[in-house]
């Protein structure tokens, strides 16, 4: 069963969470009813009556109708929340208004899918995100040379991808939205430093796993041995630490709060859901050398070999 935060995922917590959304939907509407500022922050120019007669049934009752067990409402309050979310996306980009409106119907939308998911199918199906080309699978026997241009290869396009072209399009909404917080320059230097480091750890892991390990960082070209050199010897996720520092530090470089907060969301849901696939294959593949390892090297917290039986 999948955690985040503390909390299992659950038909039951899904049930929960649209209640919650139900109520911060009441609670938006009479903010907004009684503030000419949280009005004009989150509809912009936007008609408040007009949104309010369709908002109101479809997404605030939708959503408690939800809560109260009934699950065909998922088919109205989800589609809906969606169609919200892409319409104040638009509004938002075009005119500059309402950004906080977009961002916040951004946000509700995705959680609302997943949680409409749990409900329909009973359970979190989070091996959906482990199946098909993204499955676990040992990388093939193809020499040194050609898995460490592989990893080269690979390392390029995700951090191509979620180090560069997601937090430009992220920071150039943010802006546009008028999300933007001013940081000191100290920030964006700290973001800097922290990025050297970060990238320097992610090469010796990427290298690492090629070398040690006869593999590379892709789920369907994993590790052929137990990697316990090099940085592993530290940590057990020395990639995906490094890939969360370098996403922080990327916000902070570029002084976006909001590339920060999806580097450090994305790190939550790869904690509370493929690492415990990606750990569960492991054991199933390397047994007790696999526990052995995981139960003296954290997964998160560097420590020396020296003290690691400590933890």
């Amino acid at each position: 069963m999948p955690v985040i935060a503390g909390i299992p995922i659950t038909p039951v917590t899904a049930r929960l969470y649209f209640a919650v959304q139900a109520l911060a939907g009441v609670a938006w509407w009479i903010a907004a009813a009684l503030s000419d500022d949280v009005r004009r922050l989150t509809l912009g120019d936007l008609p408040a009556g007009l949104v309010a007669v369709f908002d109101i049934p479809l997404f605030v009752i939708g959503s408690a109708v939800i809560a109260a067990g009934f699950r065909w409402a998922v088919w109205v309050a989800v589609p809906w929340t969606a169609i919200v979310a892409a319409g104040m996306a638009v509004y938002a980009t075009a005119t500059g208004l309402a950004g906080w409106g977009a961002l916040v119907m951004v946000i509700a939308a995705g959680a609302s899918a997943a949680a409409g998911i749990v409900l329909l199918c009973g359970r979190a199906p989070v091996e959906w995100l482990v199946t098909g080309p993204l499955a676990f699978r040992p990388a093939a026997s193809i020499g040194t040379r050609a898995l460490l241009a592989r990893t080269g290869l690979q390392t390029l396009f995700f951090w191509g991808t979620f180090l560069v072209v997601i937090p430009i399009v992220v920071s150039l909404v943010e802006a546009r939205w008028s999300l933007r917080i001013e940081v000191p320059f100290v920030v964006h230097l700290a973001g800097g430093v922290l990025l050297v480091a970060a990238t320097a750890l992610g090469i010796w892991s990427a290298v690492s796993m090629s070398v040690e390990g006869e593999g590379t960082p892709l789920p369907s070209q994993m590790a052929r041995r137990l990697v316990i050199s090099g940085p592993y010897r530290y940590v057990r996720n020395p990639m995906a630490v490094a890939g969360i520092a370098q996403g922080i530090s990327v916000g902070l470089i570029m002084g976006s709060w909001l590339v920060v907060a999806y580097s450090l969301f994305g790190s939550l849901l790869w904690n509370s859901v493929v690492r415990p696939l990606e750990e569960a294959d492991l054991e199933a593949r390397f047994g007790s050398e696999f526990v052995e390892y995981s139960s003296r090297v954290s997964c998160w917290l560097p420590v020396r070999p020296a003290v690691s039986r400590a933890l």
